[in-house]
């Protein structure tokens, strides 16, 4: 049986290996050495991209569509330029799982052809590379979604968010790596192995878009598609230092993303964008697609056309220090004073939010995960007698051990919706627009200890549109020692004892970037991203705002 999967798994790592660009590839004495952590400033360092081409890299989709609309980059340099930065990054950390790089490259002549044709760009995305999650489906190409029983399944068609982008302009020129069960915080799978951060590679990439938070996060893509049912576009942005943005559900199109349970409607996953560089890049990805109205053909989509909301400073933001249940680690507690301190500064109104009932809404999702008591992802790992890895027993053993019955769901059912209008008549009462929250209980996990997600879960139950940022701080190796407080900290029960004892101290998370979550009241998205353009920029020294979300 260990054979059968190994042999099938291995049909994966070979359309990985033979598609890797050779011609990029550093010999291993060029690498840093397996002991270096930190190798996210290594591109600079490596001799492999030019000053032109790094300096491509650093830029925002936004800037890029500019730079192309007046004639001064061209499509296929900039592809090449992230491809190449793509190649050292899988190098490095491990992320991708399928390169493709020359119809990368043929489409961006097409648009270059276009362009020195009718001076005109094709789209709003037009040639910006985006690297897309491995089980949003692409026409042609194997999609596994993290399992080795479906490694010879072929996608017959691209996935209606995929359609949407690349009639904008957009170029797919790398797949991206995903847990087994795409329900881990860490990216880890018997296929492709291990995805690792950019800013410490003992500490995980996230997950289940843990590709994705690598690629954004190494800057290998300026964009990138992820889904998201419990945090797995905003942990791994969190994580990784870059961006990512959590729908309201039913805003873009899912349809050609693969999952063990299609048609799980209790508790639905989103597909949304990751960005290297700021939250107008999420915006720019949004307007991009919904403005195709996408719901003209997955009818079940909300018709609702992407609005251009200019940001401003009248607006309540409650920061939320604590969700009740697990107490943040003190580098998390340090970016939210820092945060509050800024936005005071800045004239905005700032209060302190006190959660309602998060455990309650963590019983709440946590059994509606698997409502058929994990047997349909079982079925397939047991299929091929692949292991079960750690994480993945994890995340079962939410579930019952036998499916919900009709009487069991549609009370869940009924407990989500009573939730969903308390806490946000609660928002409404207390005159609060958004809550900054932290995105997870620490910063980047290590590797295989990412076991407490509803820091972003939560949102997910409330559906309630989050987006993630830097915080403009990192893990400081004086500032995050542990307080006199914190050491004679009693946890509030066995959850928290175990989520507090992981922090022994900043030696274990060195160099991880520190995020923060701001979240929105539901459908509320774009007011969303355009406040947290806003909050970006006032926690990073600039004023993320351009004409793009006006």
């Amino acid at each position: 049986m260990s054979l059968t999967w190994e042999l099938q798994a291995q049909k994966a790592k070979d359309t990985l290996h033979n598609s890797i660009p050779k011609q990029w590839l550093l010999p291993a004495h060029k690498l840093p050495s397996a002991d270096t952590k930190n190798v996210e400033d290594f591109p600079r360092r490596s001799g492999l991209l030019t000053e032109k081409e790094l300096s491509i890299t650093d830029m925002s989709a936004t800037s890029l569509v500019q730079e192309m609309g007046a004639g001064r980059l061209t499509a296929e340099e900039v592809v090449v330029a992230f491809l190449k930065r793509s190649v050292l990054g899988h190098q490095l950390l491990n992320f991708a799982t399928e390169f493709l790089a020359d119809r990368a490259i043929a489409r961006a002549k097409e648009l270059d052809e276009y362009y020195q044709r009718t001076g005109k760009l094709i789209g709003p995305l037009h040639g910006v590379p985006i690297s897309v999650k491995e089980h949003v489906g692409i026409k042609g190409l194997t999609c596994n979604a993290g399992y080795v029983a479906w490694v010879d399944d072929i996608s017959t068609e691209d996935a209606l968010l995929l359609k949407c982008l690349e009639k904008a302009g957009a170029i797919f020129h790398v797949r991206t790596n995903q847990p087994q069960s795409l329900m881990h915080l860490c990216c880890s799978n018997n296929l492709t192995g291990t995805t690792l951060n950019p800013y410490n590679r003992t500490l995980s990439s996230g997950g289940s878009s843990g590709g994705e938070g690598a690629s954004t996060g190494f800057k290998c893509a300026p964009l990138g598609v992820g889904t998201d049912i419990g945090g797995s576009i905003r942990a791994p942005a969190a994580f990784c230092g870059s961006y990512g943005f959590r729908p309201t559900a039913l805003r873009n199109p899912i349809s050609g993303a693969k999952a063990p349970e299609p048609g799980h409607e209790s508790i639905r996953g989103v597909i949304g964008p990751l960005a290297s560089q700021s939250v107008e890049d999420l915006d720019l990805f949004q307007r991009a697609v919904i403005d195709q109205e996408p719901w003209d053909i997955e009818t079940s989509l909300a018709p609702v056309p992407w609005k251009r909301v200019k940001p401003t400073r009248d607006m309540t933001v409650a920061i939320m220090w604590d969700d009740g249940y697990v107490r943040p680690h003190p580098p998390v507690t340090r970016a939210l004073k820092h945060a509050k301190a800024k936005l005071q500064a800045a004239g905005l109104k700032v209060i302190d939010w006190d959660p309602y009932k998060h455990e309650h809404g963590w019983d709440i999702i946590s059994s509606m995960y698997f409502p058929d008591g994990a047997l349909s992802q079982r079925n397939l790992i047991s299929q091929t007698g692949e292991p079960t890895l750690p994480l993945t027993a994890w995340a079962f053993a939410y579930s019952s051990p036998d499916p919900l019955t009709v009487a069991e769901a549609w009370e869940l059912n009924v407990q989500r919706d009573t939730y969903r209008d308390e806490y946000h008549a609660l928002m409404k009462s207390r005159g609060v627009d958004f809550i900054l929250c932290p995105a997870y209980a620490g910063v980047a996990s290590v590797l295989g200890e990412s076991h407490y997600w509803n820091y972003t879960a939560i949102w997910n139950i409330l559906d309630q549109p989050a987006v993630v940022f830097p915080s403009g701080l990192s893990v400081d190796l004086q500032l995050d020692q542990l307080s006199g407080d914190d050491k004679t900290y009693t946890p509030r029960g066995e959850v928290d004892a175990r989520e507090w004892s992981k922090y022994t101290g900043p030696e274990r998370y060195e160099g991880a970037p520190i995020a923060l979550q701001l979240v929105g009241k539901h459908f509320k998205d774009e007011e969303t991203l355009a406040a947290g353009a806003l909050v970006s920029g006032i926690l990073n020294g600039g004023t993320e705002q351009t004409r793009s979300m006006l």
